[in-house]
């Protein structure tokens, strides 16, 4: 005989209601976490989620069998959309053609993506009132195979040593995998291209500081496998990486988490996940709460992209869109 189906759940989030159909799927076979308990836990970190996606064109990871099944990368909003749901339409110049992103301003978007079996949320860092100006300067921390993790912290001091000389406030959180996030919030005044051009030349002091531990090589083949590769390609238009509070599409459900810089040199990502942060959020509230008041004028680093070009090294080309 069939095993009977489990009933849809009506979720209310914010006057909206959510039908959550198949509440019992398992979605993280680690500990057995199911689709509503991944609803639980957006619902939990509300407040941090949101912040975090705010007015931003967002591409959905979707898992509609749980991560261990297939994994369908979703710049439109799914369809069957109820009519409260909001987006923004952006253009790719490579395929010629436009998409309507899913545009979160308030959690009730969140979980509806959610009960369309989105698991990640990865979006731009630009928003709807000028998407091609972005306003969020992304710096990736990402080990290569052979990178520990202490490595990884070293260099995240380094960047926050380099930062704090620049007199930019960087806002740290764990990848929800093996490497660190820094967002630094910027004035939408320049494009992607020169977004870019400052984060690389930012990779490239970072890496004259600690050139045993970090490498900007453009081909990965070049790369020392033990080093840690500042990707400056993140500021590229249309690529993204996970939000805050973001699950990743692992057994685990690990978790892209905020931290406090003092907690840098001990945090476990591992440990961070859909069971444990949403106790530390209750606790701590949204670490990334200030993002939005610390604004960074770019100029300092296009000055030095400027000297960097003049030395002739310039930044490789364009990585192609997602």
């Amino acid at each position: 005989m069939a095993k009977a189906s489990t009933p849809a759940v009506e979720i209310e989030v914010g006057g909206h209601t959510v039908r959550v159909s198949n509440p019992d799927r398992v979605y993280f076979p680690a500990r057995g976490e199911t689709k509503l308990d991944l609803v639980n836990y957006y619902l939990s970190v509300g407040d941090g989620i949101v912040n975090a996606l705010l007015e931003r064109p967002t591409m959905l990871h979707r898992y509609p069998t749980g991560v261990t099944g297939e994994k369908v990368h979703q710049k439109r909003l799914p369809a069957g959309a109820p009519d409260w749901m909001e987006t923004v339409r952006v253009f790719f110049p490579r395929y010629k053609r436009t998409a309507d992103e899913l545009c979160v301003t308030e959690l009730a978007h969140v979980i509806w993506a959610v009960q369309m079996s989105t698991v990640e949320f990865h979006p731009w860092n630009s928003r709807r009132a000028d998407t091609e100006k972005p306003d969020e300067w992304r710096i990736d921390l990402d080990p290569m195979p052979d990178c520990p993790f202490d490595r990884v912290r070293t260099v995240a001091h380094v960047a926050h040593e380099v930062l704090d000389e620049l007199g930019a406030t960087g806002w740290v959180k764990t990848s929800g995998g093996d490497g660190l996030h820094i967002y630094v919030r910027i004035r939408p005044e320049h494009g992607f291209d020169d977004v870019r051009r400052a984060a690389l030349a930012f990779a490239r002091e970072v890496e004259r500081r600690a050139p045993r531990d970090v490498t900007t090589e453009w081909w990965r083949r070049d790369r020392d496998p033990s080093a840690l590769f500042v990707d400056y390609n993140q500021n590229a238009r249309d690529h993204t990486i996970a939000a805050a509070y973001s699950v990743r599409g692992n057994p685990l459900g690990t978790v892209s988490t905020p931290l406090r810089w003092d907690e840098v040199d001990d945090v476990q990502p591992q440990e961070l996940t859909i069971a444990t942060v949403p106790g530390r959020f209750a606790e701590l509230g949204d670490l990334h709460a200030g993002i939005d008041d610390a604004v960074f004028d770019l100029a300092p680093l296009l000055e030095w992209a400027e000297r960097d070009e003049r030395e002739g090294h310039g930044p490789p080309p364009e990585p192609d869109e997602d």
